[in-house]
This record gives structure tokens, sequence and C-alpha cells, in this order.
């Protein structure tokens, strides 16, 4: 799921003091951002109530919901399960759930959520804490079950997992007689000579000023051993390191291994730009993998993946994917949890690898010989996710994002050097989350 911030080619510097969210504007910092938004202020469901549950989500793009609801209906009769399903666009989504939410709307059951939505969706109490016993945790991915969390207790339970790949084209690499880069100078010296050997670009990821850039700076800036926030939740965003790994993309762009038409990708424009055999090397999430693997591809057979690298050896990925959640206004919360635990078990997570194309929870499934078979990528994205981190766990995140996003891109399109952009972004930063 992405955040969509505004964009333009005139887009610049603005210091943030506001962010629209679920069609109502919150201050920054404060508990002022809460205004008007609390689910304190309306009556609570039903913890124990039981009987037809509805799942609200972003857009079932390849259908799969619908069989795993369908056999849920037919084991439970009495309790089925009606998909609700709201834009593509995860923005919208959020909107739309913020929407209902925000009024005590009892008509979402189960919440479909964005990993970064966990904690602001349990600080408004929107969303009910869950009994840790009742789900397979143990059986999962430690990191996902992670971003299910939020202060010391569990409000989502972890459905599909994600992190970043590194695609490549190994016929490119293996005509050379190299090997996949492991750092990013071995990248950037790639990158910059043999694909313009072979008529392609360099690298690209998703460097348009949206969510998807926040990420891929977090990543750069990770990787070179800085963070946006520390574990206290202070703000760390100003270092030599985050510099550093801002730079990694700036001088990219500025040396040309990065094309500058990147600064207007999003996944699908990032995808379609390796998949018509445009790019040596692109940054993005496993669902590429078979939209650019199928028969009459230009790049099929062609292309392999390995973990993000960094500076001096394996990079650092930041954690995508969703987790469900109770809606605190159902009526019907045995039977929403009830719905989680199935969704979430090993069964229905195999459903979401082989039917949705989605990476699963289940740890046990990425090592599976018929599963290694049919997704050969699966052990990358085990060592992946396993080594990924989450975004800030802070209830204001959307603002944070918006924030760091634009200044983001002011940085890797040459429009401000890090040293005027990141002590302003700092102060952004406290202020948002106080």
């Amino acid at each position: 799921m992405e955040s969509r911030p505004p964009t333009g080619p005139d887009l610049g510097r603005r210091r943030v003091t506001r962010a629209l969210v679920g069609g109502a504007v919150l201050a920054t910092g404060g508990a002022s951002a809460w205004y008007g938004l609390d689910g304190r202020t309306a009556a609570p469901g039903d913890p124990d109530g039981v009987g037809p549950v509805t799942l609200a989500t972003g857009r079932d793009t390849t259908r799969y919901l619908r069989g795993l609801l369908a056999d849920w209906n037919d084991e439970h009769p009495d309790q089925p399960a009606e998909l609700v399903e709201l834009p593509e666009a995860a923005d919208e989504v959020h909107a739309q759930l913020a929407g209902e939410l925000s009024g005590g709307g009892s008509r979402f059951d189960v919440l479909n959520l964005d990993v970064v939505w966990t904690a602001e969706f349990a600080a408004r109490r929107w969303t009910v804490p869950l009994d840790e016993s009742d789900f397979a945790l143990d059986r999962f991915l430690p990191p996902v079950v992670r971003t299910g969390r939020f202060r010391g207790r569990l409000y989502a339970v972890p459905f599909v997992a994600n992190a970043p790949l590194l695609y490549y084209r190994s016929d490119v690499l293996a005509a050379a007689g190299e090997q996949p880069p492991a750092t990013w100078a071995e990248l950037a010296r790639q990158a910059r000579t043999l694909a313009p050997a072979h008529g392609l670009s360099g690298y690209a990821g998703q460097l348009s000023p949206y969510e998807g850039l926040a990420v891929n700076a977090l990543e750069a800036i990770r990787s070179a051993g800085g963070d946006l926030l520390a574990g206290d939740g202070s703000v760390v965003v100003d270092s030599p390191q985050a510099r550093a790994g801002l730079e990694f993309l700036a001088g990219g762009l500025r040396d040309g291994w990065i094309p500058t038409e990147v600064l207007g990708y999003r996944e699908e424009e990032s995808r379609e730009a390796f998949g018509r055999g445009g790019l040596l090397f692109l940054r993005n999430w496993p669902y590429v993998y078979h939209a650019v693997g199928e028969a009459g591809s230009p790049v099929a057979g062609r292309f392999g993946v390995v973990p993000l690298p960094g500076p001096n050896g394996p990079g650092s990925g930041v954690l995508g994917g969703s987790g469900l959640a109770v809606s605190r206004f159902s009526r019907r919360q045995r039977t929403a949890r009830a719905l989680i635990a199935y969704l979430t078990s090993r069964r229905a997570q195999y459903r979401v690898l082989t039917e949705g194309g989605l990476p699963p929870v289940w740890a046990d499934l990425y090592a599976d010989p018929e599963l290694t078979a049919r997704f050969p990528y699966l052990p990358v994205l085990r060592t992946a996710v396993l080594a990924a981190g989450a975004r800030p766990c802070v209830p204001q995140y959307q603002q944070l994002s918006l924030a760091f996003s634009e200044t983001a891109f002011e940085v890797v399109s040459g429009r401000r050097t890090t040293e005027a952009a990141l002590p302003r972004l700092a102060a952004d930063l406290r202020a948002i989350v106080g």
C-alpha cells in the first residue's frame, strides 16, 4: 500500500504543519492531532458478538480473497464473511476507513491494514488489542509479528509479508562474467559501465515524492547506519549516516547511472521499465517477479533477485505488508477474531501465496520444496524479510512520511543539499512526533 502526497514539477519545500488524513485536517504533534478522530468519543461494539461480518480491504486485484472467504462461508454458514473492497490506492483506503471509524461506524468488522497504520489505528482506539494466544504467531516470520504490535500489545495479526528485492539482468552479468552486486560500490560500477554497453539504464527504484520514496530513502539511510527515529522515539535524521544514505541516491542521479526519469517512478512505472528490458537493476517488491517473468515477457528467464546491497555488504530493507485488525465498533468481534485466525492459518497462507501471489507470513512455507520450485525467489525473500526493519511505529506516521518524502525528493533531485535539508527535516519531525 502507498500514500500519495502532492507532487508536481514545481514542488518546493514546505514546513509540514498539517496533513489531510481521513477527511480531517490534523495539526502536527501533540494531543491536538487526534481531536475529532478519537475512538473514545464513540460507543464500542460487542467483544463477544457472533454473526455475519465484513472484511474491509483495498481492492483485491488478484481475486484470491473471494475463494478464501467462500471456504470460510461454507464452513460457517451462520457467520458468513462479506468482502468489502475499497479503492486500490492506499491513501484512499486509509481515508475511507478513517472516515467510517472516526464516527464510530460499525460497517467494518475486520480491517486489512497497511503495516504503517497499526500504531495510528490503535492510538485512536479504532481497533482493539488481541490475545496473542489465539493466533499461531510462533510460526510466523518474527519481524512481521512486530509490525502488528503497538506499545507492547498485539493490535493486528500479520496477514501478508513483504520486503524489497534487487532484480538484476542475469544474462548481462553472465556475459560480463560478473556476480550480482553485494555492495553499493559494485552496484554503482556495474550500473555505470555494464548497462550502457547493453543499451540499458543502470538502476531504478521508486523516487517519485510519495510513500515509495520514503521507503527507498529510509532503506538507504538505514543501510548507511542511520535512521529517522531512535528506539526511544527521538529524531536522529540529521546525522552523517543519513546524509551518506541520501547522497548515495543523489549521487547516482548526478552520475547518470540512475536516470532522471526515475524521479517520476512509482512501483508500476519502475516494474514496466525493467519488464520491457530497459534496466540492469531494479529495487522493487516480490510481486514483480511473476509480472515480468511470464511467458512472452522480454526479460523472462533473463533475470534474478538478490537482497538489497549496502555500503559494505547486505543492505537494510523496509518491511511492507498488511495485518488484520478488529474494529472497536464491530458488533461481532468474536466472529471477527475467528475469521482472522482462519485467514492467518497455514492453509489460508498457502493460498495467499499460490492464488494471490503475495508473500505469506508462515515461516515454513519459504522452505517448502513444492513452493520453492514454483516460486524460486522465496529463499531470497525470506532472507530479505528477516533482515528488514519496520518503518517508525508512531501514530503520526502519515504526517512523518509526507515530510520525509518531500525532503528526500529535494535532496535526490539535487534541489537542496543534505546539509541544508536535514536540519529542517529534523525540526519538522520533532514537531510531528512531539
